[in-house]
């Protein structure tokens, strides 16, 4: 398991989510939605700082991380984000 970040993706974060460098990006299952990996659920993400991380992508100074709870959600996929130019925001995609 692997996340996976454009260049223009990180730079969306930093900037929507007013991120410098020693922050912290949370990605983790949340109720409701829709996703192409789990019905009934959806990918969430949030700024706050690890407690049991299994998945961490260190890029431009901030950590992208996935808690030990989570990791059922991705079933062994990896995580790939990219930036949608039209609709100015992040593009998630899983591949195994």
């Amino acid at each position: 398991m692997d996340i996976r970040l454009s260049e223009k993706a990180i730079s969306w974060f930093k900037d929507e989510m007013l991120l410098t460098d020693g922050d912290y990006v949370r990605f983790f299952a949340r109720y409701g939605g829709s996703s192409p990996i789990q019905q009934g659920f959806s990918l969430g993400i949030s700024n706050e700082e690890p407690i049991n991380p299994v998945v961490i992508k260190e890029s431009e100074g901030i950590q992208f991380f996935i808690e030990e709870k989570d990791l059922w959600y991705f079933d062994d996929h990896h995580l790939i984000v990219n930036y949608d130019e039209d609709l100015n925001e992040p593009q998630y995609k899983y591949e195994k």
